[in-house]
């Protein structure tokens, strides 16, 4: 398929400026070519920003996206400029894992979708937050979540 079969896709292959917020960015989506097959779709981004509402202080996450579409799936260009909507946008990680799950449930409608944000420390704890809604079909086995592996430190 070219981006001539597909006018609706206005950021891919496009300059696009990022967008100043969460809710100004456009998630795009195009059709599943295999509407008939269930299958996983893993979206990663290891480099996630976001900043403490109270400290302004920047949040450093890895955010992991699994989901089994249904008629659509979301063009990585534009979830990548949805993701540095956030760079400047105050908010607890808690609801910035959930209005990126939410949002991501209302472009694509998939049959599951799961949403996992490894928050590294600050002032010494943790925060990791999931977020899933559907069903998986049983034939569909998400990658494992090891931390290591898109971390990139040590066990």
């Amino acid at each position: 398929m070219t981006l001539q079969e597909k006018p609706q896709l206005t950021q891919l292959g496009h300059h696009v400026e990022q967008p100043a917020t969460p809710a100004e960015a456009i998630l795009e989506t195009f059709a599943n070519p295999h509407p008939n097959r269930n299958y996983v779709v893993r979206l990663t981004a290891p480099e996630f920003t976001s900043l403490c509402p109270v400290t302004g202080q920047p949040d450093f996450a890895c955010i992991i996206v699994d989901y089994v579409p249904q008629n659509s799936l979301v063009e990585s260009k534009s979830f990548k400029l949805f993701l540095g909507s956030f760079r400047n946008w105050r908010t607890f990680q808690e609801d910035c894992t959930v209005y990126i799950h939410n949002r991501l449930q209302e472009a694509t409608q998939p049959q599951f979708l799961r949403v996992v944000a490894l928050w590294y420390a600050r002032g010494g704890i943790t925060i990791d937050v999931t977020i899933q809604s559907g069903a998986l079909p049983p034939q569909c086995t998400p990658l494992p979540l090891g931390r290591t592996a898109y971390r990139g430190g040590r066990d």
